[in-house]
């Protein structure tokens, strides 16, 4: 089974994303890794990228594609994966097309207000601990190690809308896309638990092998 895994900022994909690899052993992909990897082991094309982050740039959708095409060559890709971060754009899902079969897309989705509320009133510890200031009570400092929490920049209101509508200009062709295919299967994220929006992931990945 090869999925493509889609959610705003905040919606929980990453916690879905390593629950769907364990149940399913699907080889989680995620775009940010292979091209930190294909830079940092000086590949060919991590060279290209390279070259266009250093100078501040966007790296084109072209060679996005490229490294997605190489990573999904690799023997550990051909039983089933699970791609996150990828297609993010119509150009990128039309080119996976030529190179990959996708059985489903999956969507979590959020409602924005719960978004902007999980996203804003997260804090964060240099220890790598994550907090919500409704479980805080007034609280400022980890649990784990004493730190001073503190605000993300990319985590208050102004920004995290700009993210939020970036994101939904870019996916909202991608729903439409795999939707036409009969390929898109929707969760809703925002009102249960996560082991609650897994068991609706699961229904839905066991009824389409079934």
């Amino acid at each position: 089974m090869n999925i493509i895994l889609l959610g705003a900022p905040g919606a929980g994909k990453g916690t879905q994303a390593s629950k769907i690899a364990e149940k399913y052993n699907l080889l989680h992909i995620s775009t940010g890794d292979i091209f930190r990897a294909n830079i940092k082991n000086g590949t060919e094309i991590g060279k290209l990228a390279k070259s266009y982050t250093d100078s501040g740039k966007l790296v084109p959708d072209s060679v996005t594609c490229e490294i997605v095409k190489d990573r999904l060559n690799w023997d550990d890709a051909q039983h089933g994966f699970m791609l996150d971060g990828f297609p993010r754009n119509l150009y990128q899902a039309e080119q996976l097309d030529k190179f990959a079969e996708i059985d489903i897309c999956l969507n979590i989705h959020v409602d924005e207000s719960l978004l902007m509320d999980r996203i804003c009133g997260r804090r964060v510890c240099a220890c790598g601990e994550s907090y919500h200031v409704s479980n805080l009570n007034g609280a400022t400092t980890c649990a784990k190690c004493g730190g001073n929490l503190y605000q993300r920049p990319d985590d208050v209101p102004e920004t995290v809308k700009t993210r939020l509508d970036t994101y939904k200009s870019q996916t909202a062709p991608l729903i439409d896309y795999y939707k036409s295919q009969g390929k898109l299967k929707t969760v809703t994220g925002g009102t249960g638990s996560p082991d609650e929006v897994f068991a609706q992931i699961c229904a839905i990945f066991d009824n389409d092998k079934n």
